[in-house]
């Protein structure tokens, strides 16, 4: 279904190039596929071992910048960030670098805006088309798969480490939630198309004065087989590690060179993740 005239699918200034597609394809270690489920899972699969969750470098774009309005980072100034510095992004920008990806490898499909309980438009997804289904894809919470969607009944779909599910919850809406997690509910998705320009202003907003995750620097990853997370506003400072079965290790950091080793761990560049830390603390 590609070359629709969907809203929202308009092109985006940030489109990425044949070459950029092919190095960030090399990045992932992924292969270029049909069009099609297979291939969009991999993809997932292969963005939230490779990709982090992280505030990081947000937080220390928004302090290095030279004015009030701070734009957010485009889909191709997000895979600089990650090919050249293991840089990754929370759900505005993260999921609109990978709606670019997946655009450039003729899937068809839009952006979203949806809410956390009571909290309005806090966080993006993805909504992709593939013949007659529509599937929820979202690498900014993440989901670790692609979850159906259906109108008329709950799906499910089982990834490494949660099983989602997606219940309809009146026209146009669905609450999604998740299995081995402390909490259930994840979001709740508003099913409809959002502009790339509408977009854009709201991930720019994102690093205004009520933007979320600049107070403190958080990051995780899939490594090996565990999730991986840190919290710079939990102390002591710790990595937490949690299994596919849902348990839970903590390992203990220390804050002398806390950023080298978050750096060397989550394979990101320590500069930044230093610069943050010190931008939070500050």
């Amino acid at each position: 279904m590609t070359g629709s005239t969907l809203p929202g699918k308009d092109e985006a200034p940030g489109a990425l190039s044949p070459s950029l597609t092919a190095r960030i394809l090399t990045y992932l270690d992924v292969r270029r596929g049909p069009v099609g489920r297979a291939t969009l899972a991999a993809l997932i699969a292969a963005y939230v071992r490779r990709v982090p969750w992280e505030s990081a470098f947000r937080i220390t774009r928004k302090h290095g910048a030279t004015s009030v309005a701070i734009a957010a980072r485009r889909p191709v100034e997000f895979w600089a960030d990650a090919l050249e510095r293991g840089g990754g992004g929370t759900c505005f920008e993260s999921n609109y670098a990978f709606f670019a990806l997946l655009r450039a490898l003729g899937f068809d499909g839009y952006l979203t805006v949806n809410d956390m309980g009571d909290t309005v438009g806090c966080h993006t997804a993805i909504v992709v088309l593939l013949g007659e289904t529509r599937y929820l894809v979202d690498v900014g919470l993440p989901l670790h798969c692609p979850l159906a969607l259906d109108a008329t009944h709950t799906t499910c779909s089982r990834g490494p480490f949660h099983t989602y599910s997606a219940r309809p919850d009146g026209a146009g809406s669905y609450v999604i939630e998740r299995t081995r997690h402390p909490k259930r509910y994840a979001f709740t998705l508003r099913d409809a198309p959002v502009a790339d320009a509408d977009y854009f202003a709201a991930s720019s907003a994102d690093y205004g004065e009520r933007g979320l995750f600049l107070d403190r620097v958080i990051v995780t990853r899939v490594v090996g087989d565990r999730v991986f997370r840190f919290n710079s506003g939990e102390r002591p400072y710790r990595l937490e590690a949690f299994t596919k079965t849902g348990q839970r290790e903590d390992l203990a950091l220390d804050a002398e060179g806390l950023a080298t080793t978050l750096g060397d761990h989550f394979a990101m560049d320590a500069r930044v993740i230093a610069r943050a830390l010190a931008a939070v603390d500050a």
